[in-house]
């Protein structure tokens, strides 16, 4: 099998097991509301509620990026982008003060990020 492949593999079975992780997450949750809704009041109950609907929609961006559904999540694309362009930066600024194992590991990141950046 090849790296690609492989890689391809790891990706998508990390991406079950976050999957599973939300799901479980959630149902706890909902457990959690359920049980608790007639003895507080709804105020209290609010941000259970917020994080459920963090939780679904998370659960969905999962699923497309499984899927391999192409309507990707913006925010996943800017934080991407976010994140290489903040890395560039410090690579440029304190690559003095960095060790060999460091930068190495930084630039196969990079070549990462771009690399996903490029298949959005």
């Amino acid at each position: 099998m090849s790296i690609k492949k492989n890689r391809e593999k790891e990706e998508t079975e990390n991406r079950l097991d976050s999957l599973i992780n939300v799901v479980e997450k959630r149902e706890r949750t909902e457990r959690h509301l359920e049980e608790y809704s007639d003895k507080k009041d709804a105020e209290r109950l609010e941000p259970s509620r917020r994080l459920q609907d963090i939780r679904n929609e998370e659960i969905e961006n999962i699923k497309n990026n499984i899927t391999g559904n192409q309507s990707h999540n913006t925010d996943e694309f800017d934080n991407l982008k976010r994140n290489y362009e903040s890395t560039q930066n410090y690579m440029e600024n304190n690559s003095d003060h960095m060790s060999d194992s460091d930068i190495k590991n930084l630039k196969e990141k990079q070549q990462n990020r771009k690399e996903e950046l490029d298949n959005y």
